[in-house]
Parts: structure tokens; C-alpha cells; sequence
């Protein structure tokens, strides 16, 4: 497990579950010299959140490179040039994929090249081998007719596909109180602003998905991650030190390990102490998606240890 700080990566995952789109991030983070929008950006495992974001306004285009692979180098120099003269409807995000594992199991890499797009978070398949560049407009033609019909019609820069400016939509009040509180480490305070989202409106996804990824990084920020990890080692059965490791796992992006570890210490333990693990397990799962083919995986398994 690397050495990130607890909660890098979950961190994005709040904003994506309860927080404004900021389509323009972009742009303006990773423009040259010039005043000009960078309508192609490199992204990596750390800052993949920040295009799932993005994809809720403007379709981002994901492109899974390899210096050595010929054919993912000239269908990325195609992509290049479609995508610079569509001049904001899109968002092309490079990844060279050798460099970032996390990316790769995501899409389940198993070779280049791999065209992913996303609209609105959720993936589309596009390209897994080298096409022209008629292929490539035409593909993106049909994108943006998938993307309109969810809405995501924004253009970078702010404006919407017509042309107006498109306002970006206030949160509600205890959202952003949760946001503010977020943005200043303060996740007591989100937690509260969550849990009374939820007490006006039991049906606010976006709070309940947002109060679970701060109950996580609030229990992640007070734990020293070399610590939990010898206390894990040192306690295989123990499980406070299991469920502290599972967290800065999945805070770190290690889903599979997070699960697993939960799922071999729930198989070992008898059933009268199995509750806090099978509620820690159904609270991760919850983070990361009932649809996640990994969530699938490990839930399969506690049924058939339940049972």
C-alpha cells in the first residue's frame, strides 16, 4: 500500500457525490502560458476524481496510452486533433497507463490502445484499436447525442452548446455547509451538515453518498497509517485494527485489498462478533458503487459466508 495521505483520494469523491460541477477546472489548471483552454490534460490515479467531476457537464474522452505501442501513439495524435478542433465539447484526458494501475484495473486494461469515454460519470466504450479519423468523428458525433440526452451539454469555459452562459447551480444550504467544511478539513461539521440533509430529506442520495465518504475520511484523519498497519500485522484477528486498515485501503484507493481483508477476517471470526465487520463491509460497498464489478465480487462472497 503506498504512503498517500489518508483520504487523497476519497477526498474527490465527496465532490463528485454531493458538489457543484466545476467543468472549467481544467482549463484553467493545466493552460499554458497563455490565456487560451486546454482542451486536452494528463491525468493520473491520484487525479482521475477530478475528470468524473468534469464529466457531469462535458463528455471527457479517456485516452489509455503506451510510449510503446505504435498504434495507441497515432490513434492519441488522431484524438489530439479532433478533440483541439471541437474546441470545448469534449475534455481529452491521457493516461499513460503503465504508470497508473489503479486507472488501468478500473477499465479493465488488458490492452492498448483503450478509447473510454464518460458522460455523467458513467463509463462508454469507444475505441480498443487504432481508427481513422472519420471513425473517430463519426463515434463522437454519437457521443454527443448519448450526452445530450443526460443533459451534459456544456462546452469548457463555461458555456452551454447553444451558446448561453450556463449558471452554475447553487447547492443546497447544508450541502454547502458541508462543502465549506470539507474544504477547510473540518469533517465533524460536514458530517453534521449530512446527517441533517438527511433528517429534512431521507431521500437525498447525494447526502447519504456524501455522509458516508466523510464518515470514512473523518475516521481515517486521526489514524498514522504505519501504526494501523504493524497493529494489523501484529493482530490479524483483531478486528478495531482490521477496520482501521481497511479504511486507509479504501481511503487510498486499494478497494480489492479493502475488501478482502474484511471479507478473510469475517470468514475467521464466529458469528457472534461478526456484526461490526458486516456493517463496515456494507458501509465501503455503499462508497464505492452496488454496481462496481468489485463490489459485485465481494458481496457475492459475504452472501455465501452469511449462508
Amino acid at each position: 500500500m503506498s504512503e498517500q495521505a489518508p483520504g487523497a483520494v476519497l477526498r474527490g469523491a465527496v465532490d463528485l457525490s454531493s458538489l457543484r460541477n466545476r467543468a472549467n477546472q481544467p482549463a484553467a489548471s493545466n493552460a499554458a502560458a497563455s490565456d487560451a483552454p486546454s482542451y486536452i490534460v494528463d491525468i493520473t490515479d491520484a487525479t482521475f476524481q477530478q475528470v468524473l467531476d468534469i464529466s457531469r457537464g462535458v463528455p471527457v474522452v479517456v485516452d489509455m496510452w503506451a510510449g510503446r505501442s505504435e498504434a495507441s501513439t497515432q490513434l492519441s495524435a488522431t484524438l489530439e486533433k479532433v478533440v483541439t478542433e471541437l474546441a470545448g465539447r469534449l475534455l481529452l484526458a491521457k493516461v499513460e497507463i503503465e504508470r497508473n494501475p489503479q486507472i488501468a484495473q478500473a477499465f479493465r486494461a488488458q490492452s492498448i490502445p483503450l478509447v473510454v469515454a464518460l458522460v455523467n460519470g458513467a463509463p462508454v466504450p469507444l475505441f480498443q484499436s487504432a481508427v481513422t479519423e472519420e471513425q473517430v468523428r463519426a463515434t463522437f458525433e454519437q457521443l454527443f447525442e448519448l450526452a445530450t440526452q443526460q443533459g451534459v451539454t456544456q462546452i469548457l469555459g463555461g458555456a452551454q452548446e447553444d451558446g448561453e452562459e450556463k449558471a452554475e447551480p447553487e447547492l443546497p444550504p447544508l450541502h454547502q455547509e458541508a462543502f465549506v467544511a470539507i474544504e477547510a478539513g473540518d469533517y465533524a461539521t460536514a458530517i453534521t451538515a449530512y446527517e441533517e440533509a438527511l433528517a429534512e430529506n431521507p431521500r437525498d442520495d447525494e447526502a447519504r453518498a456524501g455522509l458516508g465518504q466523510v464518515k470514512l475520511l473523518h475516521r481515517a484523519q486521526s489514524l498514522n497509517l504505519q501504526e494501523v498497519r504493524d497493529a494489523a500485522a501484529a493482530n490479524p484477528r483483531d478486528v478495531q485494527a482490521q477496520l482501521n486498515i481497511a479504511d486507509l485501503d479504501l481511503a487510498g484507493g486499494h478497494v480489492e485489498d479493502a475488501f478482502g481483508r474484511l471479507l478473510d477476517l469475517f470468514a475467521e471470526l464466529p458469528s457472534d462478533e461478526r456484526t461490526p465487520v458486516r456493517e463496515r463491509l456494507l458501509e465501503l460497498f455503499g462508497l464505492v458503487g452496488d454496481a462496481d464489478a468489485r463490489v459485485i465480487r465481494a458481496r457475492s462472497r459475504l452472501t455465501s459466508l452469511l449462508f
